[in-house]
C-alpha cells in the first residue's frame, strides 16, 4: 500500500469521527475503532473503499493486538500515525461520582492509551517518520475542580507523551499531545459546571481534527513541538502557564471554577 495509514480510537462520534473523516479526505488509509457498532457501520460507508471501521475496546490489550495484526495485512505493517483519542468524562463533586465510574475513566483514558502506544510500537518503529498524537486537554494545565479524575487522566497523558517523545526519538517516532478546551461534542452534553459556564464551549470537532491533521503532516525542521493547544483560549492558558508563577495559575483556575 502506498497510502499513509492512520489508526484512530474513539472514532464513533465527536472528535474521533471528525478526525477519521478529515484524514480520509487527506488521502490516508483510515483504521477507525470504537465500541458503537451502528456508528461504525455508518462511518465505514463515509470512509470509502480503503477505510476500516471495527469494534475495539481500548482497555482490551488482546483486542488491540488482533486489530493491528489485521491492519498490517492490508498496510504491509505500515503505521504512519496513531491517534489515541478514546476518552470518557464524568463531572461533578469528586466524592459524589461513583468510584466505579472514576475507575472506568482511568482505564479508558490512560489504560487505553498505554495499550495503544505499547502494542503499536513495533509498527511505528518500522515506519519512517511515524507520529503518535495523544488527546490531552487544557485541564492538564492545573487540576480542575468538578473534573478531578478526568483532569488527572490528562496529566497522565501529558506525562507519558513527554516521556515517549524523548524515549522514541531514536526510533524516528514523534510523539505529541493536542490540548483543546471544551469541545461541542456529546461528551459535554449535560455538563453544567462552573468551568463550562465561565469559559463556554467554543470549539468544534473540526477545529480539533484540523489541528490533529496539521500535527500529523508537520515536517518542520525546527525543534519538535510536543504540545499543541487548540483555539485561542487554550493557547492563551498554555502560554500563561509557561511564564506565570504557580500561585497565579492556581488563582486563575480558582476563579474559573467558581460559580
Amino acid at each position: 500500500m502506498n497510502k499513509k495509514t492512520v489508526v484512530i480510537t474513539g472514532a464513533t462520534a465527536g472528535i474521533g469521527r471528525a478526525t477519521a473523516l478529515r484524514f480520509a479526505r487527506a488521502g490516508y488509509c483510515v483504521a477507525a475503532y470504537g465500541r458503537n457498532q451502528s456508528a461504525l457501520d455508518s462511518l465505514r460507508l463515509e470512509l470509502g473503499p480503503d477505510g476500516i471501521a471495527e469494534r475495539l475496546d481500548v482497555r482490551d490489550a488482546e483486542a488491540w493486538r488482533i486489530r493491528l495484526e489485521e491492519l498490517a495485512v492490508v498496510s504491509g505493517g505500515r503505521l504512519d500515525v496513531l491517534v489515541n483519542n478514546a476518552g470518557v468524562l464524568a463531572s461533578g463533586p469528586f466524592a459524589e461520582i461513583p468510584l466505579e465510574e472514576q475507575q472506568a475513566i482511568l482505564d479508558i483514558n490512560v489504560g487505553g492509551m498505554i495499550n495503544g502506544c505499547h502494542i503499536a510500537y513495533p509498527y511505528l518503529r518500522t515506519t519512517p517518520g511515524a507520529k503518535v498524537i495523544n488527546l490531552a486537554s487544557a485541564s492538564a494545565i492545573y487540576g480542575q475542580p468538578e473534573l478531578a479524575t478526568y483532569s488527572a487522566t490528562k496529566f497522565a497523558i501529558r506525562g507519558l507523551t513527554e516521556a515517549l517523545e524523548l524515549e522514541w526519538a531514536k526510533d524516528d517516532i514523534k510523539v505529541s499531545a493536542v490540548w483543546p478546551l471544551f469541545v461541542d461534542t456529546g461528551m459535554v452534553d449535560g455538563v453544567d459546571i462552573a468551568s463550562t459556564r465561565n469559559l463556554g464551549v467554543s470549539l468544534t470537532t473540526d477545529d480539533v481534527a484540523d489541528t490533529i491533521l496539521a500535527v500529523a503532516e508537520s515536517r518542520s525542521r525546527l525543534p519538535h513541538r510536543v504540545h499543541r493547544a487548540v483555539g485561542r483560549q487554550a493557547q492563551g492558558l498554555m502560554t500563561l502557564a509557561s511564564v506565570a508563577p504557580g500561585w497565579l495559575i492556581r488563582e486563575i483556575n480558582k476563579r474559573v471554577a467558581h460559580s
